[in-house]
């Protein structure tokens, strides 16, 4: 299968070629060009939602009960879950996919999970393409739910059209709660787990913590859903603040905004991509290796280093 069938067989929604695409994205396959160039005709029409919270709040199990949400809806939905990798293998668990098998036979949903490979911020780095890719085969929404590495967790802010924060009772006091740059990120917040014991606390740690932003009227204003996705309590209120938020970034022109955000940091990625493998083939004298070594025995300060390659590759490019 070449890559103009591919792109073909991907905007046809098959199973098969939508594996293929992603795999090669995760591989950063060379027909990759290609087939990005072929897709981006037919992206920008799905609604992105983002999962993300410290580990242990229930991210999979609510992702699972809002796949059933939105299913009732009529929609199409393609779940994207990052598991944290080995570091020794690359491999990962893919746990999502045991924890969603109600889903494998509904022809309606896709679900794919990726292994982060050590990459920090709660994504894998090929993220932004697979979601081009899953756009493009027409998926009316596709629900992000990240690795939950805690306060540094704040990377699907700039991938998702929503993002929607979870906490716990019992996941850390009001001022772990305030101090939490995940927190930040937050479009809407569900305090899953609600049946539990300190649910109230948590609820009233979190309006605390919005209150003390201050908000013009036209601004969005964080709700908070209480959820029990494990017996599908509370589901439907939470997709029913997704729903708001997302008339509220039509309303104010935000939601394009945060799309042309979302591709500039998308191009600026693969440029720095691009200059790091350049870094590593540059055949002058002044390769990073060796001016790695002048640095580290104070022969060369950093800052000299950098302009010193910046030129040489300059020069292997013919700038």
């Amino acid at each position: 299968m070449n890559a103009p069938q591919l792109v073909e067989r991907v905007r046809g929604g098959d199973r098969r070629a939508l594996a293929r695409a992603i795999t090669l994205v995760e591989n950063g396959a060379a027909e990759l060009r290609e087939i990005m160039a072929g897709l981006a005709p037919h992206t920008g029409r799905a609604r992105v939602v983002g999962f993300t919270g410290s580990p242990g709040v229930g991210k999979s199990t609510t992702t699972n009960a809002v796949v059933r949400a939105v299913r009732a809806r009529g929609l199409s939905v393609a779940v994207l879950a990052v598991d944290p990798s080995s570091p020794f293998t690359g491999g990962a668990l893919l746990g999502d996919r045991v924890r969603m098998q109600e889903h494998a036979t509904d022809p309606g949903v896709y679900i794919r999970s990726m292994a982060n490979r050590g990459h920090l911020g709660g994504l894998s780095w090929a993220a932004p393409h697979a979601l081009r890719v899953l756009d493009a085969a027409g998926f009316d929404v596709i629900l992000v739910e990240t690795v939950g590495v805690g306060q540094a967790e704040v990377e699907i802010a700039g991938l998702a059209d929503t993002t929607v924060v979870l906490s716990a009772p019992g996941m850390g006091d009001g001022v772990q709660a305030a101090k939490a740059g995940v927190l930040e990120v937050a479009d809407v917040f569900a305090v899953n787990k609600a049946d539990r014991d300190g649910a109230k606390v948590t609820l009233r740690e979190l309006r605390q913590m919005i209150a003390m932003k201050d908000r013009s009227d036209d601004e969005w204003k964080p709700p908070i859903a209480m959820t029990v996705a494990a017996k599908d309590e509370g589901i439907d209120e939470l997709w029913g603040r997704v729903e708001e938020h997302r008339a509220h970034l039509e309303k104010s022109g935000e939601l394009a905004s945060r799309r042309r955000r979302r591709a500039r940091d998308e191009v600026e990625a693969i440029v720095l991509d691009l200059l790091r493998a350049r870094m590593g083939g540059v055949g002058s004298e002044h390769g990073l290796d060796d001016l790695a070594r002048e640095v580290a025995a104070g022969e060369r300060d950093p800052y000299a280093a950098a302009d010193l390659l910046l030129k040489e590759l300059g020069a292997a490019t013919g700038e």
